[in-house]
């Protein structure tokens, strides 16, 4: 990631400098939540981040976003995509596996790791890879999107009974996948909850949802000076003063 967030950095810089605008800071994982809580209007969601890099439940208190729950090890996107990789499919692999899981029939035990509001995914990978080959894999696509999807919609379920909020909204690439919002939906019918859902174009990375964050810390009066600027891989959610308001 570092190579391609440089490149990206540099172009940014290049552009304010060239064309005399601004330039602002913008958390990524921020403005996946920040464009997921306009487009579905949200009043006061918990909010299921999963992507390559990420899998969190968060949710907003006093200005910020709080990570309530997340993986111990590794994302659900970084799990499919090395078990697409494993058993041949490719990358990424997340969307294919959604295909091939759709035509699985049978549902194979895999590790199921709940601590809490936080999961745990590389036994699931590690039970997975060693089956690869010797399982179809339309049976093993369907069983982890089963088992994983099941992990994460506790964790966020709990996190809204604590925090007695009625809304989930789900943002990160992998909240494409179909079944996984289907599953968010039922769970949030059978509570009296709302689920929040928008297009999926919106879900992977886009630059709307830059764009969008940049807007509201300008609205803010916010200003980065290109010789400050820098790549913050390791820039968390939750350290992140949200960019709207005060």
């Amino acid at each position: 990631m570092g190579p391609c967030l440089r490149t990206g950095a540099t172009v940014a810089r290049a552009l304010s400098l060239m064309l005399n605008k601004p330039l602002v800071g913008v958390n990524h994982a921020v403005a996946h939540l920040e464009l997921a809580r306009v487009m579905t209007k949200a009043r006061d969601p918990v909010m299921l981040y999963v992507s390559g890099g990420n899998t969190q439940v968060i949710s907003e208190v006093d200005g910020r976003y709080v990570v309530f729950g997340e993986t111990e090890d590794i994302a659900l996107g970084n799990l499919l995509d090395s078990f697409a990789r494993t058993a041949g499919i490719g990358f990424p692999g997340g969307p294919v596996l959604m295909q091939l899981a759709k035509r699985g029939k049978r549902l194979i035990e895999l590790p199921y790791s709940v601590k809490g509001m936080n999961v745990s995914m590389s036994g699931t990978l590690t039970a997975l890879e060693s089956l690869a080959g010797k399982e179809p894999v339309e049976d093993l696509a369907y069983s982890v999107q089963e088992v994983c999807f099941a992990m994460l919609l506790e964790a966020s379920e709990r996190a809204m009974a604590y925090l007695e909020k009625d809304e989930l909204a789900i943002s990160g690439g992998v909240g494409a996948n179909t079944r996984l919002r289907e599953m968010a939906r039922i769970m949030c019918e059978e509570r009296g909850a709302r689920f929040l859902d928008y297009p999926t174009k919106f879900y992977a990375d886009n630059a709307v949802m830059i764009a969008m964050t940049s807007l509201e810390l300008l609205a803010r009066g916010e200003r980065l000076r290109v010789e400050d600027s820098t790549v913050m891989v390791r820039w968390r959610v939750d350290e992140v003063r949200l960019p709207r308001g005060l």
